[in-house]
């Protein structure tokens, strides 16, 4: 038998990354209005550039959010306030709103006189609430990690969310907010065998300890991210660099003009780094500044739980689910289920498995996850967490849809087929 071998790469972003910014801001503005009042429609799009902040989208509340403060908050916490903010400045920057109502024909659409948030809606209600828009959402997991996501993607996060913390904790003070990292993985027979590639840009103050030589500032860093940002992540993965592995530490050679004063932002361009690395398929729009009632996002999030589930259960170790909606209309159009021959049923029979087992109409996906009141259960901070380092396969946050609570269901419907199931995989 031949040996199967190729790379994939992933890469994500610092969350003081220009795109990073804006999804983050447009969460942090859904976060402060579902935290006041859980049926505000939101859908925030944010921009930004050189000295400027642009919030512009519909939004429908019962409630007043000082939307001004929200975004100089959210950009002074990531970093962009003082002389080490690099040009961009959360207190001085200027902020610009062009807000309008939702659109009373896609509300029409969603509502029917209903409201998701309250007491326990009945089966008719829900399939009286329709979906917020039309579109196709992926659902993904994989046995390549404890967390049921693709190795390559899960590195990058982790390498991403170390460079923020060597910032912020002081190991690292001359690093800024804006930073990228990028992984790839060898697989052999598809599976992860070795690391063969991290690539690392971080922006970092012009001068290092009253040095302005640029060869040994790149020097300084270049060591300081082997030793406190690549080897401390891989001491939490099984798959490791070698002797091999390749190493570009800021390969442009030079990094001090970044965050929107070197590039401008805008929410939505990063789902690839949001979802599964490019590894699985991203078919509906972004997540970031969308209320719930938008299936773009909480369908999205209701497909992985349904995948990873699968998985989990020992149903087999590669997943892929797919979902279309039509805008109002409750019920999903399609559910495809792909596991690439590695399944203990047939797709088809884990579709049907999936129709009995989770119910993917958009009102019952936001009750079962309580999308509108977990702002208020989460001090005000939910959307904005999951914004930067990934939306999916998060152990450092209490995701409802990363729970683990269909598998025993799924193994015991399939007990009397006669199958050998995998073990359950542990998760988060």
């Amino acid at each position: 038998m031949s040996t199967s071998r190729y790379l994939f790469t992933s890469e994500s972003v610092t969350e003081g990354h220009p795109d990073k910014i804006c999804d983050q801001v447009s969460d942090a503005i859904l976060d402060a209005f579902l935290s006041k009042d859980p049926k505000a429609r939101v859908a925030a799009e944010t921009s930004v550039t050189t000295g400027l902040v642009l919030v512009s989208g519909e939004i429908t509340a019962s409630c007043y959010v000082d939307i001004a403060s929200v975004v100089r908050r959210t950009i002074q916490e990531i970093g962009y306030v003082g002389e080490a903010s690099g040009g961009f400045d959360g207190r001085t920057c200027a902020v610009l709103l062009s807000i309008d109502e939702q659109s009373v024909d896609i509300a029409g659409g969603v509502d029917q006189a209903h409201e998701v948030r309250g007491s326990q809606l009945s089966d008719d209600q829900i399939d009286q609430i329709g979906a917020g828009d039309q579109g196709i959402m992926f659902g993904f997991a994989c046995n390549e990690t404890q967390e049921l996501m693709p190795l390559p993607i899960q590195v990058a996060h982790a390498l991403a969310r170390r460079l923020t913390e060597v910032r912020k904790n002081g190991t690292m003070p001359y690093l800024r907010p804006d930073g990228k990292s990028q992984v790839t993985v060898e697989y052999v027979n598809d599976k992860p065998h070795r690391i063969d590639t991290v690539v690392i840009s971080t922006q970092h103050d012009p001068t290092l300890e009253n040095d302005t030589d640029n060869d040994k500032i790149q020097k300084r860093i270049s060591d300081d991210i082997k030793k406190y940002v690549i080897n401390e992540v891989f001491k939490h993965f099984s798959v490791k660099p070698d002797e091999s592995t390749k190493y570009f530490i800021n390969p442009s050679g030079r990094f001090v003009i970044g965050g929107p004063q070197g590039d401008a932002g805008l929410t939505g361009r990063k789902i690839i780094v949001d979802t599964y690395g490019g590894y699985a398929r991203h078919g509906g729009g972004a997540f970031s500044g969308k209320d719930p009632t938008k299936v773009d996002r909480s369908a999205a999030y209701a497909a992985r739980h349904v995948a990873k589930n699968i998985v989990a259960a020992g149903l087999a170790s590669s997943c892929e689910v797919q979902v279309g909606y039509a805008i109002g209309v409750a019920r999903p159009m399609s559910i495809n289920v792909n596991t690439w021959g590695t399944g203990k049923l047939s797709d088809s029979e884990l579709a049907e498995l999936v129709g009995q087992h989770f119910d993917l109409r958009p009102a019952a996906i936001i009750q079962n996850f309580d999308l509108q009141g977990q702002p208020a259960k989460n001090q005000g901070r939910f959307y904005q967490n999951v914004a930067a380092y990934g939306h999916l396969g998060r152990p450092d946050l209490n995701l409802p849809w990363e729970r683990l609570d269909k598998v025993n269901a799924l193994r015991e419907a399939v007990a009397g087929k006669n199958i050998e199931l995998a073990p359950v995989a542990v998760s988060v």
